[in-house]
């Protein structure tokens, strides 16, 4: 599995559903107003490529030229929630031939919490399917978020998603680590503890540490004493300081400072999981959430300039998107162009 800042063929979504389950039914408009911004934001870097539920086509192309996009293609493949980092395909791509090829991890929305998932689960083999992609199954529960990889062999992760009985029960810490070595093709894995307040997912990688290249990591802190996130951070942060590149080196640490708490009193979640690392890398462009916080939103959308001086950063607001408990990398999953493997 390439990194994320390799080059890109596609960036895909999956369209939000009408359903009541998801930001309480009141947000529809806001929604699907938000995501055809984000579609045509990607597509100025990348084409974009949509999970569309039957019969929604024309009205997701309406909303997208509407909002500039550039170059947006849907596809008929019915799917039950938002989340395209956790229940879409792992691209691989063959390091001789450079073809690409898709891996199908089993999906059960982060242990069982929101049913039905039985449509996001078959989206890894529709997409292989409509592309013409061959297909490995991964062989266990997993999601795109859960993980994140390097580009030199090492997959960076937390034991509070992978370990988590709700996923994989029947596998030892040593089974899933030889899965992912089997299937991603990685050599080393780095595990991380625990994630941060408010996340469904249990504790994400990105949400709390992302690559910037193979020496670096992005990890993010928080300075509050009184804040539920600061020691699990701090702890989080001690980890990474004891990790060593596939080199030999200790890694480059950058701090990201989280947001401040970002609440909805009577929401189903006290805190909402708010994280400035949940942005995505694709070709020229950084895609970055922001959350109507002036001061700080500058300070992250500075330090994404600063270790991707390369690309364009971008900041979208992601207030409205994360009360369903992620922002821009959750939603998007990137498709890698065939080629080389570098």
């Amino acid at each position: 599995m390439p990194p994320e800042w390799a080059p890109h063929e596609a960036v895909w979504l999956s369209w939000p559903v009408d359903d009541p389950r998801h930001w309480g039914g009141a947000k529809r408009d806001t929604i699907h107003a938000k995501f055809a911004e984000l579609a045509a934001v990607i597509s100025r870097f990348t084409p974009v490529r949509i999970n569309a539920n039957p019969g929604t086509e024309d009205a997701i192309h309406r909303l997208c030229r509407a909002a500039g996009a550039e170059s947006v293609e849907c596809f008929p493949h019915p799917h039950d929630d938002v989340w395209c980092r956790d229940h879409g395909p792992l691209f691989l791509r063959d390091q001789r031939g450079g073809g690409i090829a898709v891996s199908d991890w089993g999906f059960n929305a982060w242990g069982g919490k929101f049913a039905p998932w039985d449509e996001d689960d078959r989206i890894p083999r529709r997409i292989a399917e409509s592309l013409g992609l061959p297909r490995v199954e991964g062989g266990m529960i997993l999601e795109g978020g859960a993980i994140e990889l390097s580009g030199d062999g090492t997959l960076l992760t937390t034991e509070a998603v992978l370990l988590n009985p709700n996923r994989n029960p029947a596998m030892s810490r040593d089974e899933i680590e030889a899965r992912l070595r089997e299937v991603l093709g990685v050599r080393r894995i780095l595990w991380l503890e625990h994630g941060i307040a408010g996340d469904d997912t249990d504790g994400h990688i990105d949400d709390l540490a992302r690559f910037v290249d193979e020496a670096t990591i992005l990890a993010c802190v928080d300075p509050d004493p009184a804040s539920p996130n600061h020691a699990v951070l701090a702890a989080n942060l001690g980890r990474l300081r004891g990790f060593e590149t596939a080199a030999g080196r200790p890694y480059e640490l950058v701090e990201m400072p989280m947001p401040d708490p970002c609440a909805i009193p009577g929401w189903r979640l006290p805190l909402l999981p708010a994280s400035y690392v949940n942005f995505l890398v694709t070709n020229a462009g950084v895609v970055a959430p922001t959350f109507r916080q002036a001061e700080n939103d500058d300070r992250a959308l500075g330090i994404l300039r600063e270790v991707f001086p390369r690309h364009e950063v971008v900041g979208i607001d992601c207030l409205d998107l994360v009360e369903e408990g992620g922002s821009i990398h959750c939603l998007t999953q990137q498709q890698p162009a065939a080629g080389p493997f570098t």
